[in-house]
């Protein structure tokens, strides 16, 4: 039971722990590039439909009143008979006018219509891809703020280390004073060093305090602690690069085959057909229109194909362009690869460097202990001073510190390798 209560107790000051690939998520969303996303698909998808308005009836009204300076007329010969005949022909009015509504309907249009809404996704598709490769940079800004928080933590705790082992010998040299082994200059000069570990543990607080409240704000969470991320074997070694600048350039290469269906589509002939009808004057009957001028209904249907060949003129042009921007996309990936390899290589040797120096941290570490071991038993005996001790003490905690910021640089340098290939 106690150890349930002890268990509900942390859980608390366990959830505000937080893990890099935490904070990483955090940052994504709390970014405000985050709502690009859903811009350029809901700007994507209103495109494609009305791109694909193109397959419903297209209908126009029309309103046309002319004035013309001539107009169809009877010869004189045959007016002149039709009058003897008791007709009155009137002849057309100058004056024309018309109501009308047309509507068409596309049958066949090569494939031009699909072909311009995969063009429309595929566009949607790199800006998506390259707002991806923005958004990214976001976790290089979270490494470098988490590590140093890290590395504050670290800082703070062998601070705190450094004070327990003066506090130590400060007890141990005050109870020699009263037994007139030690000077009272001794005591007060361990004691003094210990407040001015104290005092530099008050500036690395407030370092800390400033990094979390920077780094939470970035999050849009309350960062209180950080997990030290643990390695594993296969930390190091990473075959496939999942960097979201490849997938930009892979978007870029399928938008240019998009584009390219699209110019195959325009060679294509067009197929509608279409009904138009209009109320005015004159009608389709010209020589009842001469007769009378009253206005009438009019109406056609019809099938309409037409072939646009002026697309021949520029083809080769369009090609040669599209095979150029796939050359450029493959360029890209080929000079990004290039610089990311090097990269790669940078971090690879930093982590194999920084392995090494923390080897030979651990031993020079056991050696300092030793050395200050020594020196609390040469104290005790007399044969050295308290200046002596001290210095023992810093050089074992110096040892130390360096190889805390050897440890938080080894895992910098993994988590960097991670970052220049997204594993």
């Amino acid at each position: 039971m106690k150890r349930l209560i002890f268990a509900f107790l942390l859980l608390p000051f366990m959830a505000q722990a937080q893990t890099l690939d935490e904070c990483q998520q955090a940052a994504e969303r709390n970014y405000p590039l985050i709502r690009q996303y859903d811009l350029i698909a809901q700007t994507t998808e209103l495109t494609v439909s009305n791109i694909g308005k193109a397959w419903l009836p297209q209908v126009s009204a029309t309103a046309q009143a002319t004035y013309q300076s001539d107009v169809m007329s009877w010869p004189d010969q045959m007016q002149t008979m039709l009058n003897q005949m008791g007709l009155d022909v009137k002849g057309l009015k100058r004056d024309q006018y018309r109501i009308g509504i047309d509507v068409n309907q596309t049958v066949f249009d090569g494939g031009r219509t699909r072909s311009q809404q995969e063009v429309v996704r595929r566009q949607g598709n790199v800006q998506a891809a390259q707002t991806e490769v923005d958004l990214y940079a976001v976790r290089q800004r979270v490494n470098e703020m988490y590590f140093g928080l890290l590395l504050m933590d670290d800082q703070i705790k062998l601070n705190k280390d450094l004070q327990e082992l003066l506090a130590a010998s400060e007890s141990n040299l005050a109870s020699m004073y009263k037994r007139g082994t030690a000077a009272e200059s001794d005591y007060n000069n361990v004691k003094a060093e210990r407040l001015k570990v104290a005092q530099q543990l008050t500036a690395m607080e407030s370092q800390r305090r400033a990094l979390a409240t920077m780094l939470g704000a970035f999050c849009g969470i309350e960062v209180n602690n950080v997990m030290k991320p643990v390695l594993t074997p296969t930390d190091a070694t990473f075959d496939v690069n999942r960097r979201p600048e490849l997938r930009l350039i892979d978007s870029q290469l399928l938008l240019a085959d998009a584009q390219e269906k699209l110019i195959d589509s325009s060679l294509l002939p067009h197929l509608s057909v279409f009904a138009s009808g209009y109320y005015g004057y004159p009608g389709y009957n010209m020589f009842e229109d001469m007769m009378g001028h009253d206005w009438s209904l009019n109406g056609m249907v019809g099938a309409r194909l037409t072939w646009n060949i002026g697309s021949l003129y520029t083809r080769k042009n369009d090609k040669s362009k599209i095979q150029l921007q796939r050359q450029a996309a493959e360029n890209s990936r080929d000079v990004f690869l290039y610089n990311n390899r090097l990269e790669q290589l940078k971090y690879s040797e930093e982590m194999e460097r920084y392995h090494q120096l923390i080897s030979a941290d651990e031993e020079i570490i056991s050696l300092r202990e030793k050395v200050r071991h020594a020196a609390e038993s040469k104290l005790s005996h007399g044969i050295i001073d308290v200046n002596d001790l001290v210095k023992e003490i810093n050089s074992e905690n110096a040892a130390r510190v360096q190889r805390s910021i050897h440890e938080i640089e080894l895992l910098k340098s993994v988590y960097d390798l991670k970052y220049t290939t997204n594993n």
